[in-house]
């Protein structure tokens, strides 16, 4: 339970990403995105945003709206990545002559170039490592004797290796390291703003930096629910047809990618449940992926914490007031502290 829940009006839930040097913010009506630039300025920019259950009622409906939620967070992650390195100056950089051709070629700016091929990257890697690669062995396994629960069992442990292997390596790139330490700003500005204190960073720095509601932690209930939910229709499948769905990789493979979306529905259910929920039992089942957020955030400084906090505000309220940029975001100046006398 919050701080002050039961003396406070409880509040909206108030979802956030870490991006190029900032955070992103999304409130129930507006998207705010904040970026430091490298001279220590502040930009922000807000974007209207209106769920799409308010138009198609069944998006928001149970174990429909988390399938719909994981596509729109993928389209919307791929959009403020893009923005904060607008924002940040990141894409003014000089394009070298291979961007340069490859923009000529396909007819669009460099920028949206490079975003269309990391997709595509991000997509044919994931796909990889955590769907084809971790399903290789199970014809073998099946072969040399072992159950249908033990085969889906070794699929799943694979696949939380892979990922664990995978933070963990990321974790070793610097900028990825500060972008782990702006997603540790963005949940500890989450948890300031629900407690309903003063949104200062040195308030919102007494808070944790792992959050029930983490897409961290929903990545790894997503993982341990397929193994239960794969292994049990696998095993109706061979009791009703007496087809071992080992047996065949590519349809093992596309009954997984097919389930997808009603794997993703039901694991979002379960996270906000635990996410809201105060029992021993549900605080028990959140510790796993709390202690995954350990290796996707990272205690941020006073600053970062700035940018988070400038982005909540604007996400719930209007932008910072007074100078613009030639861009026109919203600008929040460097505080320029006088020099030791």
């Amino acid at each position: 339970m919050s701080i002050n829940e039961n003396s406070k009006t409880k509040r909206p839930d108030i979802g956030g990403q870490a991006v190029l040097e900032g955070v992103m913010m999304k409130a129930p009506d507006h998207i705010a995105v904040a970026v430091r630039r490298p001279n220590g300025d502040i930009v922000v920019k807000r974007d209207a945003y209106s769920s799409p259950a308010k138009k198609h009622k069944w998006m928001g409906l149970p174990f429909i709206r988390g399938a719909v939620n994981m596509g729109l967070m993928m389209q919307l992650g791929m959009n403020v990545l893009t923005a904060s390195g607008e924002m940040s100056g990141i894409m003014d950089e000089e394009p070298s002559r291979f961007e340069k051709w490859l923009a000529k070629k396909l007819g669009k700016g460099v920028d949206k170039v490079v975003m269309g091929v990391a997709i595509v990257l991000a997509l044919v890697l994931s796909t990889g490592l955590f769907v084809l690669l971790p399903n290789l062995p199970a014809k073998a396994l099946r072969g040399a004797g072992w159950s249908l629960l033990s085969v889906n069992l070794i699929s799943g442990l694979i696949r939380i290796f892979i990922l664990i292997g995978y933070l963990m390596f990321c974790g070793l790139i610097p900028d990825m390291r500060k972008t782990f330490q702006y997603h540790g700003a963005e949940h500890k500005t989450v948890y300031a703003h629900e407690a309903q204190v003063e949104l200062t960073p040195q308030n919102a720095q007494t808070y944790s930096r792992l959050h029930p509601r983490c897409g961290t932690s929903f990545l790894l209930i997503t993982f341990v629910f397929s193994i239960l939910f794969f292994s049990s229709m696998d095993q109706v499948i061979l009791s009703l047809s007496g087809y071992d769905m080992a047996s065949n990789y590519l349809l093992r493979i596309s009954s997984r990618l097919l389930m997808l979306p009603l794997v993703a529905g039901i694991s979002y259910e379960i996270l906000k449940s635990l996410a809201h929920a105060d029992s021993k039992f549900a605080r028990a089942l959140r510790w796993p992926g709390l202690q995954l957020q350990r290796l996707t955030t990272k205690e941020p400084t006073l600053e970062m914490l700035e940018v988070a906090i400038a982005s909540m505000q604007s996400a719930l309220g209007d932008l910072p007031q007074g100078e613009k940029t030639q861009e026109g975001y919203a600008l929040i100046k460097k505080v320029q502290t006088a020099p030791a006398a």
